[in-house]
């Protein structure tokens, strides 16, 4: 596409600084407050602009993709996964996807380390007591949780962010396994004293925690279904920085509830933001609102890597985060 003013439009608001590169570069529609735009505001906005600027929230199905008429030909996604977008329909009317992976890896790491001592060392609960004043001051056997050091931590998908993760919890004296569609190169795996499962079986049944870091595909949907829940130790914790859908949500709610495992850690839901209600009842789960990649560095790289995907193809070329069904 030859060099021009593009026009663009954004669904949410970005930060301030992504926002103002924005209006330099293109002719583009920012949102005036950052309420999700209604499904019929997302068709809208693909027939009126060349390029959609899409986050997580924002369902673009293959009904949706139908209605956008022949203006529409970049969904410059913000953010890396793109399971809320049909890509191959997008593709096969001639719409390009990108993506901005990389940026978020060590923050959403972070999260995941964060969630694992969180559920281990029981902090809610000791934040709840002392936000209360009801703190009767130390006790030998208060508070008492699992110690993080000597744990085998199973990772769920071993790349980039899966990696991360295990670096962190190799630092914390872990003992790291993982299950990945693909083995890792074998530097890697002895740079991070990893231990490879072709069977996620039985891994899952040795391990004290889990951590869910693989994206949602129709291969992973309910990968860690009712069954495989019930392989993971009595007194194991399973975490989620990944994808709502990966887990059994019902499930997992009914085993924690029936103490079939110890703990949960969870910063994404099955069905986003509609959490189940009976989670939010129990003292050994950790919710969060969706706060992995939520660091002001990362959403700017993140708006940094939009920027240069569109400006890229308003330049003739093909955007450097271009997704195509084959990666998925």
């Amino acid at each position: 596409m030859p060099a021009q003013r593009l026009s663009v439009v954004v669904t949410r608001r970005l930060p301030e600084i992504v926002e103002t590169r924005m209006t330099e570069l293109f002719d583009v529609r920012l949102r005036e407050d950052d309420a999700p735009m209604s499904r019929a505001d997302l068709v809208a906005a693909m027939t009126q602009a060349d390029v959609v600027v899409p986050c997580i929230a924002d369902r673009i199905d293959g009904a949706m993709l139908a209605q956008a008429g022949d203006r529409l030909k970049l969904i410059a996604n913000y953010g890396a996964g793109v399971d809320h977008i049909d890509v191959a329909t997008a593709r096969q009317r001639g719409i390009l996807v990108s993506n901005t992976p990389g940026v978020m890896t060590d923050d959403t790491a972070d999260m995941a380390m964060a969630l694992i001592l969180a559920v281990l060392r029981r902090l809610p609960e000791g934040m709840a007591v002392m936000q209360s004043g009801n703190w009767d001051g130390w006790a030998p056997t208060a508070f008492m949780g699992g110690r993080v050091t000597g744990k085998r931590l199973g990772i769920l998908g071993m790349g980039r962010i899966g990696q991360a993760v295990a670096r962190r919890a190799h630092a914390f004296g872990m003992q790291v396994h993982y299950h990945n569609r693909r083995r890792v190169h074998p530097d890697t795996e002895a740079a991070l004293e990893a231990t490879y499962w072709e069977s996620l079986d039985q891994m899952i049944s040795r391990m004290d925690v889990i951590s869910v870091n693989c994206p949602h595909t129709p291969s992973t949907f309910h990968l860690m279904n009712a069954r495989r829940l019930k392989l993971m130790k009595p007194q194991a914790v399973i975490v989620n920085t990944s994808r709502g859908e990966v887990i059994d949500e019902n499930a997992l709610t009914r085993m924690l509830r029936a103490g079939e495992i110890a703990g949960a850690g969870l910063d994404v839901f099955e069905k986003g933001r509609e959490v189940n209600p009976r989670l939010r009842e129990l003292p050994n789960v950790v919710l969060l609102p969706h706060m992995g990649s939520a660091t002001r560095e990362g959403r700017i790289e993140m708006g940094e890597k939009v920027i240069i995907n569109i400006k890229t193809f308003a330049d003739g070329h093909r955007p450097p985060d271009l997704v195509v069904p084959s990666m998925l």
